[in-house]
């Protein structure tokens, strides 16, 4: 994978970021003190289940989300060295594309059933890049071919029900190229797609990342996904990061119970047939509720009282150098393969508790 270029400072830095949104119950807090960096051409996976808040982060992180009305966004998000939440309106739009581009998960939510192909790309290459309309179409036909759609000088005149599904996530991924941005977050891009689509958008959009020396975030809800993808991984649960590490280191040696299950809930193929795949019991708290411990506690079978009363800080795994740029750290109170860890599985399988949280706060109340 690229590594940030000599003497540059990270693309982006996110300092205890907080996106909270007004709901009938209560505040629903959908990212809760997150911080991260990412250098140039370095690309992060985001991965958590459904709810734990990365897509709302990614939006963030874009400007999509900003304080006003229902929601409130505190926090900074820092992009080349511009705060996205002090900018305005017309500042972010700006960005938006030029600088900072976003893959979503539908392409047919993306694109206008209505404007050609052509059009879809066009608008943002006139906009932004100053193009009369004959070099914005010539520039439309070059970022199809980029992404490997056929007959391009075809395509760019179809509407998108004309195109497979396939074909649509490659305009959507040529519409977030179109303007050479320094990021791109690409938010589920393979959801709708099957398996082998999947592993061509993925190595399309791994490709083209290097070639243009972007950085980039992939969020997903599935590890697997991001194996081979990105140099780093956040694996968030309820708002927050559990858990970040070089992407080979996380896989060989994952800290947090959260990790470990995930990675465990993954098909592997040297599994027999019909194989009863792992899965964690349980579901994601009531995020309008406040949390005084570890969101993860009711499904962990690590979990011990100190868990559910006492929230655990992001600090790095001991063993590894905090002086490197990326060290692996965990929010947990017994990691995973620690003697703390160990102690406490040890406890919880002897007082027969499979998912101790649930236990643990029947015990205290």
């Amino acid at each position: 994978m690229d590594t940030a270029r000599q003497g540059e400072g990270p693309v982006l830095v996110v300092e205890d970021v907080n996106t909270r949104f007004r709901t009938r119950r209560g505040q629903l807090r959908a990212v809760d003190g997150v911080s991260l960096t990412l250098a140039r051409g370095e690309t992060l996976g985001l991965v958590g289940e459904s709810g734990s808040g990365k897509s709302v982060l990614g939006q963030t992180i874009m400007g999509l989300v900003s304080s006003g009305g229902t929601t409130t966004v505190d926090g900074r998000v820092l992009f080349m060295g511009k705060d996205m939440q002090q900018l305005t309106r017309k500042e972010q739009q700006t960005m938006w594309g030029n600088d900072i581009a976003m893959v979503f998960q539908d392409p047919m939510t993306a694109l206008n059933p209505f404007k050609h192909i052509g059009t879809h790309l066009t608008e943002s290459i006139r906009v932004h890049m100053k193009l009369d309309k004959k070099a914005a179409r010539e520039r439309a036909i070059e970022l199809l071919r980029k992404v490997r759609i056929p007959e391009p000088t075809r395509r760019v005149d179809q509407y998108p029900h004309e195109l497979s599904g396939g074909m649509r996530q490659r305009v959507v991924i040529a519409m977030a190229l179109a303007c050479d941005p320094e990021m791109i977050i690409a938010d589920e891009p393979t959801t709708a797609l099957d398996v082998t689509v999947q592993k061509q958008i993925l190595e399309l959009l791994d490709q083209l990342r290097k070639e243009m020396d972007m950085a980039g975030i992939l969020v997903s809800h599935d590890l697997g996904v991001v194996a081979g993808q990105t140099d780093r991984v956040a694996v968030m649960y309820a708002g927050r990061i559990m858990e970040t590490a070089p992407t080979k280191e996380l896989f060989a040696n994952p800290r947090h119970p959260y990790t470990e299950a995930l990675l465990a809930a993954i098909p592997r193929i040297e599994n027999t047939p019909h194989t009863r795949l792992e899965s964690i019991d349980g579901g994601l708290p009531d995020m309008t509720r406040p949390i005084p411990g570890c969101a993860f506690a009711d499904r962990c079978r690590y979990a011990q009282a100190k868990c559910l009363e006492e929230k655990p800080e992001l600090r790095v795994v001991d063993g590894d150098d905090p002086d490197v740029p990326h060290p692996h750290q965990v929010a947990c109170h017994f990691p995973v393969g620690t003697e703390a860890g160990a102690a406490a599985l040890a406890a919880n399988e002897e007082a027969g508790r499979t998912a101790a949280g649930r236990e643990l706060k029947t015990e205290a109340v």
